[in-house]
């Protein structure tokens, strides 16, 4: 018994590896690429900020914390967008690269646009990441 086991489990992993099509890591679309039609447009931004992944466990029901811990780590704290205001030092105003916190919502300043305004990339904007031109007026500034 335990030899046709085998044999029907080896045969099984052989079909489902020759079903699947093998896509190499670097065509894959990154977590959140859905909002690609969201994001600003290539030529109107002056600069871009770039970060890493990191894993922060389950997704809770607000989430633009937990997102930016996702790309910047952190601790469970952190998935509580208040918290981002006293992470890292404190910058005396917007640039790129700088976590922006507002009292109910976190996010990243990715780049500017030629007239001026700030583009942040934010979990839970709309239900989902977005990278987008927003106001930052009233919000704090970090350097994480």
């Amino acid at each position: 018994m335990r030899a046709a086991h085998a044999c029907l489990l080896t045969l099984t992993v052989v079909f489902l590896s020759s079903a699947m099509a093998l896509v190499p890591a670097a065509a894959m679309p990154a977590p959140f690429a859905s909002v690609a039609s969201n994001i600003a447009k290539p030529n109107k931004i002056v600069k871009r900020a770039s970060v890493g992944r990191h894993h922060a466990g389950p997704r809770p029901a607000r989430w633009c914390g937990w997102y930016m811990r996702t790309q910047l780590g952190g601790g469970p704290k952190y998935n509580l967008a208040r918290n981002w205001a006293k992470r890292g030092r404190p910058l005396n105003g917007p640039r790129v690269g700088a976590v922006v916190v507002w009292p109910h919502h976190v996010g990243l300043i990715t780049g500017r646009t030629k007239d001026g305004q700030w583009i942040v990339r934010s979990g839970n904007d709309g239900g989902r990441v977005r990278e987008r031109p927003r106001s930052v007026k009233g919000a704090v500034f970090r350097k994480v």
